[in-house]
């Protein structure tokens, strides 16, 4: 649900105005966009992944966060992963990631291509992030891009529960069986192929 907007706002403009919001918003071209809500698979995965980034970050600087905390693009566009990692100095009264390293989204069918397409490549123009993650709800199938180097993306699909998804940094390690801990997966579930 797009808001009307007389005039663009700016990502401080949008980050100050969305803190008195029940419903959650992003940022796209200047202008808030409602967010959907999620189905509960979805959010079992949202759940199995935060307590896993918790566990293993415990006592160290970089901390996992929500979809309440927003991750500022380049292009001027708010986004609001299921979740990340973020490694920045921690201030408690911001509501975006100072330094992500690390965004989660886990998809649903009516943002599947936009977060394939689009919202993938806004990430990949964060300079601080290292790895994106994007979770096929509707069966064991995880996509992995990770920057090896400066300006350079490495892709790789993770496909049985035995897995192990390495994340360095934040130097967390994410087992698919984890990740989808208490979700059953439908018989007939479409397995998604990326075209690169």
């Amino acid at each position: 649900m797009l808001l009307p907007a007389s005039t663009p706002m700016t990502p401080d403009e949008f980050l100050a105005w969305s803190m008195d919001r029940e419903q959650r918003y992003e940022l796209v071209d200047g202008v808030p966009v409602a967010m959907a809500g999620a189905k509960r698979q979805h959010d079992q995965i949202v759940v199995n992944v935060l307590g896993e980034l918790r566990n293993q970050l415990r006592g160290q600087a970089c901390r996992p966060f929500t979809a309440d905390t927003a991750v500022r693009i380049p292009n001027q566009n708010v986004r609001l992963p299921d979740a990340g990692v973020d490694c920045g100095l921690f201030d408690r009264e911001a509501n975006w990631a100072a330094t992500p390293v690390l965004v989660v989204e886990v998809l649903s069918p009516s943002t599947r291509n936009f977060d394939l397409l689009v919202k993938l490549e806004e990430y990949k123009t964060v300079t601080s992030l290292r790895h994106v993650l994007i979770v096929n709800p509707d069966l064991a199938q995880v996509f992995h891009w990770t920057r090896p180097g400066e300006d350079v993306w490495a892709y790789k699909l993770h496909e049985t529960l035995e897995a192990d998804i390495a994340l360095v940094p934040p130097g967390v390690t994410l087992r698919l069986a984890d990740v989808y801990e208490g979700v059953t997966f439908l018989a007939t579930a479409p397995r998604l192929v990326l075209v690169q």
